[in-house]
């Protein structure tokens, strides 16, 4: 694997440092590891979302980079545990960091690296490069100074089949929405769907700076699939794929309506906040964290909204 990831490997054979990955067959030909349902830290290296790969007569084509290097070398011995093909492409769903930290291995095999050309703005912001820098001390040592952000081999704007040797990938943009720069991977062959972070399974969704209104469009977009399994970018694969992307979709649309009335109406956050009812949402993991700041995004940008 290289002498320039010594150190990543030999850190990730410590059990105290490494978070089980085992990869797992959701469908035939379509493997996935699936990362915690936690915030990204140094004791988890940042293992916090899930990554796929199919195997084709061909290559393997992998589905996001995970988190940090270290994870992504992880990921690669899993692939090797499953097939002796090469990884011939990397699919990047979006560009956030729990995505993609791990894209520069891939990049080193050579491996052409596919993403939504709307990820070059957000890759050559302040914002992108801020955020690898705080990583870089906050994930230490698995994300450090030779951590890089990596652009794709190729941008597409447009919905796109990739085909490798025996299996066909249908390639769909469908943001803007979780990130301007959404891409699903659907395999018609097998009815599976590789969907990023639009659907959040059995956690709270990370909304962010996301534009909910296009991301309920987005899912009903995905609805139409003929799906029988869904590996999602957080969270265990789902064979309920209706069910478990009206469940993302549901929680977005009570966002938008509890706080959409309150920024109407002017009453200040604090107290909306306090007001609303969670209970259908408060047991899930990671509602802590994240369910405040999701409320607090979404009551500003229905403040902009148009009415």
């Amino acid at each position: 694997m290289g002498a320039a990831w010594a150190r990543y490997a030999e850190a990730a054979d410590t059990p105290a440092s490494a978070p089980a990955m085992q990869a797992r067959e959701a469908a035939p030909g379509c493997w996935y590891v699936e990362g915690l349902s936690a915030l990204g830290s140094s004791a988890n290296q940042n293992f916090i979302s899930n990554a796929g790969f199919v195997v084709t007569s061909s290559g393997v084509v992998v589905i996001d980079a995970l988190g940090s290097p270290a994870l992504a070398e992880r990921l690669l011995a899993e692939i090797r545990k499953v097939t002796a093909q090469k990884v011939t492409h990397v699919i990047v769903t979006h560009y956030h960091a729990d995505h993609i930290y791990g894209l520069q291995v891939f990049e080193a095999l050579g491996a052409r690296i596919l993403a939504h050309q709307a990820a070059r703005e957000y890759l050559n912001s302040d914002t992108a490069r801020l955020r690898l820098q705080a990583s870089r001390e906050e994930l230490a040592p698995w994300v450090d100074a030779r951590t890089r952000l990596v652009p794709a081999t190729e941008w597409i704007h447009e919905r796109r089949e990739l085909t490798v040797g025996d299996t066909t990938l249908v390639l769909q943009p469908v943001g803007p929405a979780h990130t301007p720069e959404d891409l699903a991977v659907y395999l018609p062959g097998v009815k599976a769907l590789y969907a990023g972070d639009l659907v959040f399974r059995s956690r709270i969704p990370f909304v962010g700076q996301a534009d909910s209104r296009n991301w309920i469009v987005s899912l009903d977009r995905l609805l139409a699939f003929d799906t029988r399994v869904i590996i999602p970018g957080h969270g265990p694969v789902s064979t309920e794929a209706r069910q478990d992307m009206q469940l993302t979709r549901d929680y977005l649309v009570y966002l938008r309506k509890t706080m959409g009335a309150a920024a109407r109406d002017m009453t200040p956050f604090d107290e909306a906040y306090r007001a609303t009812d969670w209970s259908m949402y408060e047991h899930l993991p990671l509602f802590g964290p994240a369910n405040r700041m999701n409320a607090y995004n979404t009551y500003l940008q229905m403040e902009h909204e148009p009415q």
